[in-house]
């Protein structure tokens, strides 16, 4: 196809009619495409054979959504609610737009790497090849527990959501958090394609509910809801910018970076479609396709839906913060339709909102279990987690990544919407050591492109802007991690809830460093040369598979594969 031939004739490795061989010489004999795969990552075909592998079961239309709304989930929905009361529409509005900004130039340049070389899990194994492989075990256990701690923090969420129609709590929340489990445990062991099925259903659900949230602010806006009350921007003018540490610019300058860790918090999982690209069909034309999109999201989900909020409720109202608020009470949007009069759809909202947490923990389970497949093909996990069904599964991986859901059970005995809090501090520290990570790699990947005669012009995708973004992204994320925590230092002495708030900003950072020095001390790996940087195992049996060309016969099937 014409998107491949111009990176497969360039540089294709060991030539067209040769059989591919690894980066150590031997020859790789290939038996099917995802065999071929294997086999050139392990080095032999009887090592892929003994462990098995995935399988590239993800459709196009299964990328696509899972790169639209697949990790939509409970920060949009609920988290967003407490940084609107603590911070203001304003701030909000540009929190969620500075950072979608970085977070573009991060997926610009995740995109180009997973273009040229789509692997499962695939973000630790381009550290290993490309910076050092302790960076690699680093950032590839960081992003395990990571994801595994986000799993339980979704249905920790999905738990909360489920008490708005329990008002009384005759149900113990350990009922729902075990269905939940059960759910997406049977979701993610059986195949692939059923977990991809999931999410377009998932996802499809989220992306109209969140069309028509937006259409329903406009609406409320205008004046155009049951109240007719024509807002406009009256919440703006009560308080765009909020005081927070501090008092005047100051205060509302800390206000403006509260809000930066809950949008990075809400941005979590972004970056998932490209640990999809192992398992992705035709990655080299549906990768670059979703990565483009993750600007259309940004855009309409994130930025427009903080903007619509931020114009349709007041950020002084109490039920914002009310800590007895059950489910979706406190979701801003359900308080926007309170506030307009409009009946019964709290309750359907209610309802998508607990099928996006769901959703966002079927997708972490996915995600998390390739990060440990990934590691364990990095040499830096027991090899025992390589072994896969007929299915393409990896079922040990899955396994032991869903037995950290059972955390969420420390909900029961406390606060849900507490755990879901701490959850949440954990988990996106973790996230932002992620960001800084891929940023870097790719510096060192240009690098490596560069010093193996490897033109950019003729890669299939290319990050723009390059490599000022990159660093100006790296920068920002790096602030993040530093300063996140910076209200427990404006308060002395410290309690019980400053020291746990201490703990929760900053226990992530001395994890991530822990891990990398340990590696580096217990292997004594060298820095990566980028001249012997290994940017080509792997890619050969993926340059050799043909994929058919979709050519629409009607107006609909055009639109369809556009959408998809």
């Amino acid at each position: 196809m014409a998107y491949n031939d111009t990176e497969k004739n360039q540089y294709a490795l060991e030539g067209a009619t040769t059989p591919p061989s690894d980066h150590h010489g031997h020859t790789v004999e290939i038996k099917s495409a995802a065999a071929g795969e294997a086999a050139d990552v392990y080095g032999d075909v009887q090592t892929a054979e003994q462990y098995g592998y995935v399988q590239r079961n993800l459709k196009s239309r299964h990328i696509q959504f899972i790169a639209l709304g697949g990790t939509i989930g409970t920060g949009l929905f609920l988290g967003i609610g407490s940084a609107f009361a603590q911070a203001g529409p304003v701030s909000v509005l540009l929190g969620y737009t500075i950072t979608g900004l970085a977070v573009l130039a991060m997926m610009q340049c995740l995109g180009e790497m997973g273009t040229w070389l789509p692997l499962p899990g695939a973000i630790p194994q381009y550290c290993a090849r490309y910076v050092d492989p302790a960076l690699g075990f680093a950032v590839g256990w960081n992003n395990w527990y990571q994801y595994s701690i986000t799993l339980c923090a979704e249905i920790s969420a999905a738990a909360v959501l489920v008490n708005y129609w329990d008002q009384e709590g005759k149900y113990n929340p350990a009922i729902w958090i075990s269905l939940i489990i059960i759910l997406i445990l049977c979701l993610n062991i059986f195949a692939v394609g059923i977990y991809g099925e999931a999410e377009f259903i998932f996802a499809s659900i989220k992306i109209i509910t969140m069309l028509g949230l937006l259409l329903l602010g406009l609406i409320i806006m205008l004046g155009g809801a049951p109240d007719h009350d024509r807002r406009g921007f009256r919440y703006w003018k009560e308080g765009a910018m909020k005081e927070y540490v501090g008092t005047g610019n100051t205060g509302r300058f800390t206000g403006l970076w509260s809000t930066l860790v809950n949008a990075a918090f809400s941005y979590g999982g972004v970056e998932m479609v490209t640990v999809a690209a192992g398992e992705a069909a035709n990655p080299r034309k549906n990768i670059p396709k979703a990565v483009r999109r993750v600007a259309y999201r940004i855009l309409f989900f994130y930025i427009f839906g903080s903007f619509f909020i931020g114009v349709c409720i007041s950020s002084n109202d109490p039920q914002l913060t009310n800590e007895d608020a059950k489910g979706a009470q406190a979701s801003p949007w359900v308080i926007a339709m309170k506030a307009a009069s409009i009946p019964v759809l709290p309750h359907i909202i209610n309802a998508v909102i607990l099928t996006s947490a769901t959703s966002s923990a079927n997708a972490f389970l996915y995600t998390g279990s390739r990060y440990l497949f990934g590691i364990a093909q990095n040499r830096h996990a027991p090899r025992f987690l390589l072994k896969c069904s007929k299915a393409g599964v990896p079922y040990y991986c899955v396994g032991i990544t869903c037995s950290i859901s059972l955390l969420t059970y420390l909900s029961v005995g406390a606060s849900a919407a507490v755990v879901f809090s701490w959850f949440q501090r954990l988990t996106t520290i973790a996230q932002l050591f992620t960001w800084c990570s891929i940023c870097f790699t790719y510096t060192r990947f240009r690098k490596a492109l560069a010093a193996q005669g490897v033109d950019r012009s003729t890669l299939i995708f290319s990050a723009k802007f390059q490599p000022y973004t990159t660093w100006a992204a790296f920068g920002y994320f790096a602030l993040i991690i530093v300063f996140n925590g910076f209200k427990v230092f404006t308060e002395t002495p410290w309690g019980s809830d400053g020291l746990t708030d201490f703990f929760t900003a900053y226990v992530g950072v001395p994890i991530f460093f822990i891990l990398y020095a340990f590696w580096k001390i217990f292997k004594r790996p060298k820095f990566v040369n980028p001249a012997e940087a290994d940017i080509w195992s792997g890619k050969a049996a993926l340059d050799a598979e043909v994929w058919p060309e979709q050519i629409p016969r009607n107006v609909f099937e055009r639109f369809w594969f556009w959408l998809c």
